[in-house]
């Protein structure tokens, strides 16, 4: 009973002064996983906490688990909008990608460490994908918004990768520990049947493993606590029999939490609160054991060769796969560049380090010394810098408008509906500009309007007031947009910042309709005209992708353009202003006299 009671104790213990070191931490840019991988080296053996854990086969039961809640998260998380953008090449990144991670950093290791072909290439295989958990909190919980094609490919990459990672460390133990060669022909064939039972099967398992949760969770009359808790142990049901049937279990749960986010049920907002916090607790548990599964001393003798396999890893073997896989899809250089450095390595390297420990490979131990060593290195040099990269290659997006007082209520019955209340802010975008009409999205219909304590039910489409409280029947895709409009707008100095979009618009719509809902100021000849012939009279026939032409102080952008037609309209409600010669001037005196400031106060207050 002690003991039982010491392990709850210690377990509570670290995963409480976890969180807290993970909040002093953001104040400092330090990325969230390193401190919980960190604090659990702290909490190990040659660290002040004295614990020893050397039990790699635990390990590696928490970490499927922990991971397989993860992806689901993932899953839940990733909109059917963003799969299908990304689609090409996160996969091309995912396969190809990760073999030519593996081959380049491989070859490092065999050099540097002098090891045979094998063992170098399990090391490079552990290292060559890029890590779920450490690039779903980079774009769901850093807040760090990027541009749509960017961070869609970041995330689905990093959500289906894990399957060919598995594959070539579980094969190449294989060989190493049975003796197997691919020397011949059937042997490869074997190897290919395979892989492709492993991605086959897990697509397979993971679409109708999610219809069935999806099924479920919208014909089961339950209590609205349990059918988060049902998702989930069916998602991990889905995974273990995906794992028994020899495919692919991570890449099935991926696909379930994706069935599941991306259609209409019950308990949305159950089943995503009840998700994201165990995914946060998957997290923590995971990086925390992984800690304590390493010995700092143990990493000393080998911390020069594998802090040189990590620079490979990092500015060439990772850098090589980006740009031959995204060659095919016109990716522009700084996209590249970026998508190249946010390779990020976490808890998976880590997990697949032990599959050679637990398999009996020979200098296993030392191998994952090495992996650790690179996992490290990438959290802090690539972690650290990410949001320092993303403005430098100019694909970071102004953060989206958060609204402060957002009440939601899930309707048990509504598969996917829910009852959302805002209260109008005077910083809001609805009260800056006046809107007499409120610009709803799709599905979304308002219930009632109360200003001044009086409730109206008529009339609901017209202009709110600072102050009003607008309750509104909605679904889950609609509530970004919902927050565009409620919340609170900072205003954007800066013209590169010209990346936000509030709303699309069809290119066939009349430019007199949009003008009556958002309140724009077109000329008279220009209200019979639809959007596209709006378009074209501004620009030209010739429109490019991104074009944008003002309309009193909002901007139309050309979103969609196919066969020389404008086929989708962006609307920017709140533009940056335009640079001139003035603003240029005074911008530069403001930076100049900043400087002069700076320069002249720091001495005098020195002296």
């Amino acid at each position: 009973m002690d003991f039982a009671n010491q392990i709850i104790l210690v377990s509570a213990a670290l995963i409480t002064f976890s969180i807290f070191a993970g909040v002093l931490s953001s104040r400092i840019g330090a990325p969230l996983l390193l401190v919980f991988l960190a604090f659990g080296m702290l909490a190990g053996e040659d660290g002040p906490g004295g614990i020893v854990f050397h039990d790699f086969s635990v390990a590696y039961l928490v970490g499927s688990f922990a991971l397989a809640l993860i992806l689901f998260d993932g899953g839940l998380r990733t909109s059917r909008e963003a799969l299908t953008r990304a689609f090409g090449p996160a996969v091309l990144l995912a396969t190809v990608g990760v073999v030519l991670t593996a081959a380049i950093t491989g070859l490092a290791a065999k050099f540097l460490f002098g090891l045979g072909w094998a063992e170098a290439m399990l090391l490079g295989a552990i290292v060559g994908s890029t890590d779920a958990a450490a690039v779903f909190f980079l774009l769901h919980l850093r807040g760090l918004r990027l541009k749509p094609r960017v961070a869609a490919t970041l995330e689905v990459e990093s959500g289906v990768n894990d399957p060919m990672a598995i594959f070539l460390t579980l094969a190449l133990v294989t060989i190493i520990v049975d003796g197997q060669a691919i020397a011949s022909w059937e042997s490869a064939l074997d190897f290919f049947w395979d892989f492709l039972w492993q991605m086959a099967g897990g697509i397979i398992f993971g679409l109708l493993g999610g219809a069935f949760v999806l099924r479920a969770v919208n014909r089961l009359e339950l209590s609205a606590g349990l059918y988060p808790i049902l998702a989930g142990a069916l998602a991990l049901l889905v995974f273990a029999l995906t794992q028994s049937a020899g495919a692919s279990g991570f890449l099935a749960v991926y696909l379930v939490g994706f069935t599941l986010g991306n259609n209409p049920h019950r308990a949305t907002s159950e089943i995503a609160r009840f998700s994201d916090g165990m995914a946060w607790l998957a997290q923590i548990g995971m990086f925390l054991m992984m800690g304590l599964l390493v010995t700092p001393s143990a990493l000393l003798p080998v911390l020069l060769p594998a802090l040189g396999v990590a620079l490979v890893l990092i500015v060439v073997a990772r850098p090589v796969a980006v740009v031959l896989c995204l060659l095919p899809y016109r990716f522009a250089p700084r996209e590249t560049a970026f998508v190249s450095w946010v390779g990020l390595r976490g808890a998976v390297p880590i997990f697949l380090g032990t599959i050679p420990i637990l398999s009996g490979v020979e200098g296993a131990h030392t191998m994952f010394s090495v992996v650790y060593v690179i996992v490290l290195a990438s959290l802090i040099l690539q972690g650290w810098t990410v949001s320092y990269a993303a403005r430098l290659a100019e694909v970071e997006l102004p953060p989206r408008a958060a609204p402060r007082r957002r009440v939601e209520l899930d309707l048990p019955a509504g598969k996917g509906k829910s009852v959302v209340a805002y209260t109008v802010d005077p910083m809001s975008i609805l009260a800056l500009r006046h809107m007499t009409r409120l610009p709803l999205p799709a599905g979304t219909s308002v219930i009632s309007v109360m200003r001044d304590g009086i409730v109206r039910t008529e009339g609901l489409n017209e202009g709110v007031m600072p102050g009003d409280v607008v309750m509104m029947l909605t679904t889950a895709d609609a509530v970004a947009t919902l927050d565009r409009l409620f919340g609170v707008r900072k205003s954007r100095a800066k013209a590169k910042d010209a990346g936000m979009i509030d709303f699309v618009l069809d290119a066939n719509a009349g430019a007199a309709s949009i003008a009556d809902i958002y309140g724009l100021a077109f000329e008279p000849e220009e209200r019979p005209l639809t959007l596209e012939e709006f378009m074209r009279s501004r620009l030209g026939k010739e429109i490019k992708e991104g074009a944008r032409t003002r309309v009193g102080g909002v901007e139309l952008i050309a979103m969609q353009v196919s066969d020389g037609s404008v086929r989708q309209v962006g609307l920017d409600l709140d533009p940056p202003p335009r640079e001139t010669t003035l603003t240029t001037l005074r911008a530069r005196f403001v930076e100049m006299l900043r400087f002069l400031r700076e320069q002249f106060l720091a001495d005098g207050s020195r002296s």
